[in-house]
């Protein structure tokens, strides 16, 4: 009889540790959503945009290395969203306009 106890126990017991592990989960990657809508612009006068020759629209972009339909949000240094601003690798602890370009723009596999 107390072997079915100790098993209901354990039972018991990796439910409740599944339950907190998916939960630390979902917890710990809230922060980083919330952070990236909280990251500054990049902005015309940022030295690294400079170099990359970064543009808030890539249909405004005169520079000849840029490919119609490429911009931020099929780029794979791109984290963010479709629209709107999001991270890039390019320019840590700031976001970029998923409508940008900048010379590195790298297409996203597949």
């Amino acid at each position: 009889m107390s072997n079915e106890k100790d098993l209901e126990s354990r039972r018991r017991f990796l439910k409740v540790a599944a339950g907190t592990t998916a939960a630390a989960a979902v917890l710990g990657g809230l922060p980083r959503f919330a952070r990236a809508a909280d990251l500054p612009h990049v902005t015309d006068a940022d030295p690294t945009a400079k170099a990359l020759g970064y543009v808030e629209d890539a249909s405004k972009t005169t520079n000849p290395k840029h490919k119609a339909g490429a911009n931020c949000s099929n780029c794979q240094f791109y984290s963010g969203g479709p629209s709107g601003y999001g991270p890039c690798a390019l320019f840590p602890g700031k976001s970029v306009n998923a409508k940008g370009w900048c010379v590195s723009h790298s297409p996203k596999a597949g």
